[in-house]
């Protein structure tokens, strides 16, 4: 009987046999221009380490580094019933939470409303008034009448995805809507009052305890089940992080006085890393997407990974490509839908790095569906290696800001929470990221990596209602700081 060697798995990435000298150039060039090697990943975490430690002075830096007055880990024992709202774009999501006796249990029921669009534009009353209704429909559809007249003063927490800055944990002022919101009457405010005089007109037994960040939440939410969770992380649409500081190390709170052990989670901001273009190796494309954004000039590293600009730097690099005199791509088609800003989204890439077939018929098919493009298979190679290159980079750059918190702290070994679309759905993102902080923080060969990134539990669900409990047990221990209005929660 005849032995069989096992069969080579085939290249994902096809073969580039067949790809003419000209479309080779470009892909070399692009391979150039993306790539970001072990030397520049080090630079990079560096310069972001002083950037983190910058941002906790009193002058400050690109990257605001909030204090989110959440003041210490929860230990997987809190109890009660909590209720949580999460407004993130394009719907509001409503739940109540129980956390029973069990460490780090929890039991969850939720409902979700979509936000009206005409709401995005229209006032700071109407948008107050929405969400009360949708709480105080969410409350009487899950509980008796009888049930809710024995109960006053609820825990909420909060989740406004939005930036704000807090002096309080209970107090949150709107820097600036963002997502399509456009609300007259809320910049610059206060939203926990707003939003307090709502409630108050329905009469809702309902206490706002604590107003959060999403970023927050998944590290608090993370820690909750897993005591080695010492980072929480975004990947999505935006990027950020939050990990748990010492006040001492935190120059511009001095003046509360803290003790300087105390604990308290920073919200990092940190898409705004290297606003100044002093070390991330931006592209031609990079530059183009920064250019012609609502906001040139800011959000510079948020720019080179999140999922809102992925399908952008793909795009306009194709457009480059086919414009180039000196290589010929997509030559007789219609180039219309592909000149269109912002067409392609970061599925788009996901799908064609997901194409398991060796001609990339897959890939054909989305880009005739999506451009009305049919492309020829060298052309299909580039849009594959391209789409490589791209997503890779995003994972490598995500690394850097999770490595540059690890060296801040000397955090040896611990678990990062992440949540987002780009981390949960962008094919290969965790092992790339992986690598790269194998490569920044040289962990030997063929062991376990010590910093592991995980999927995040809920951080604007679960993760709101724990901070509210957080906060009630704060005030219970007559802890008061960074707490305005105790009232009804002792």
């Amino acid at each position: 009987m005849p032995a069989f060697l096992p069969r080579r798995q085939p290249s994902r990435r096809g073969s580039m046999a067949d790809v003419p000298q000209d479309l080779l150039v470009q892909i070399k060039e692009l391979e150039r221009i993306f790539t970001i090697d072990q030397k520049k990943l080090k630079e990079i975490t560096d310069h972001f380490v002083k950037e983190l430690t910058k941002g906790l002075t009193v002058e400050g830096g690109s990257i605001p580094m909030n204090p989110t007055w959440v003041m210490g880990y929860p230990d997987g024992y809190e109890t009660g019933t909590f209720l949580a709202i999460d407004m993130g774009g394009t719907n509001l999501r409503v739940c109540e939470i129980i956390l029973p006796e069990e460490k780090g249990e929890f039991e969850i029921i939720q409902s979700k409303y979509r936000m009206p669009e005409e709401l995005k534009t229209g006032n700071a009353e109407e948008l107050w008034e929405y969400i009360a209704d949708c709480l105080q429909q969410f409350i009487e559809y899950h509980h008796e009448l009888e049930e809710l007249e024995k109960v006053e003063n609820i825990p909420l927490g909060f989740t406004f995805s939005f930036p704000c800055s807090q002096d309080y944990i209970d107090n949150g002022i709107l820097q600036r809507w963002t997502k399509g919101f456009d609300i007259a009457g809320v910049e610059g405010q206060d939203v926990v009052p707003q939003f307090e005089a709502a409630l108050a007109r329905r009469n809702l037994p309902v206490k706002l305890n604590a107003l959060i960040n999403d970023t927050t939440g998944t590290l608090i939410a993370s820690a909750y089940t897993d005591d080695t969770m010492r980072i929480g992380c975004i990947f999505g649409t935006g990027c950020n992080a939050a990990y748990m500081e010492n006040c001492g190390s935190v120059p511009k709170l001095a003046h509360h006085n803290l003790p300087p052990d105390m604990p308290i989670a920073i919200n990092c901001e940190y898409g705004a890393f290297d606003n100044e273009h002093f070390i991330l190796p931006r592209t031609p494309y990079d530059i183009i997407v920064d250019n012609d954004s609502p906001r040139p000039g800011q959000q510079a590293f948020e720019k080179m990974i999140s999922g809102l600009y992925l399908g952008e730097l793909f795009r306009l690099a194709l457009v480059d490509i086919h414009e180039n005199k000196n290589c010929s791509v997509f030559q007789n088609q219609d180039t219309s839908k592909l000149k269109r800003a912002y067409s392609l989204d970061a599925s788009f890439l996901s799908l064609v790095e997901e194409d398991p077939f060796e001609n990339l018929s897959e890939t054909g098919e989305l880009i005739h569906r999506v451009l009305g493009i049919t492309a020829t298979k060298p052309e299909l190679e580039l849009c594959r290696r391209l789409a490589e290159l791209i997503g890779t980079r995003a994972a490598r750059l995500s690394a850097c800001g999770v490595a540059a918190i690890c060296k801040k702290k000397n955090i040896q070994s611990c678990h990062v929470g992440a949540d987002g679309s780009v981390f949960n759905k962008y094919p290969h993102f965790k092992a790339r990221g992986a690598q790269a902080l194998r490569e920044i923080l040289d962990w030997p060969r063929g062991k376990p990596d010590p910093v592991n990134i995980l999927a995040a539990e809920d951080g604007s669900g679960v993760g709101a209602a724990l901070i509210a409990a957080l906060t009630l047990k704060r005030v219970q221990e007559g802890n008061f700081v960074g707490i305005r209005n105790t009232e009804g929660m002792v």
